[in-house]
């Protein structure tokens, strides 16, 4: 999993962000090729206490509007979703890469 906005953070100091109301969070688009219609998720995000979500999907938002729409009949359907959950701040899935982030700590450590 690719994770964007954590270089040189130690542990501690994500937890403390997160603690804090800091979140990951991985925007959708869409891209559309005649009859086939591809929706993906973008590498997940970390988006700090206070710090906008809006502004780190707008890439992904622009790239569905441009290359969504085109298939038909999915390419409408997933692009009008990747709109809407990109304009609402992206998919949180700040649990589920706690979650992996501290099972990988832990076998780390058990493997020394």
């Amino acid at each position: 999993m690719k994770l964007v906005g954590i270089d040189g953070m130690s542990s501690a100091e994500l937890n403390f962000e997160v603690q804090r109301g800091g979140r990951f969070v991985t925007y959708y688009y869409c891209i559309s090729i005649i009859i086939m219609t591809f929706r993906r998720g973008s590498p997940i995000y970390f988006i700090k206490a206070g710090e906008s979500s809006l502004s780190k999907g707008l890439p992904w938002t622009l790239l569905s509007l441009l290359l969504g729409w085109w298939g038909i009949p999915w390419g409408p359907i997933w692009t009008i979703q990747s709109v809407a959950v990109n304009f609402g701040g992206g998919k949180d899935v700040t649990a589920a890469v706690v979650n992996a982030l501290s099972a990988s700590a832990s076998a780390g450590a058990a493997a020394r």
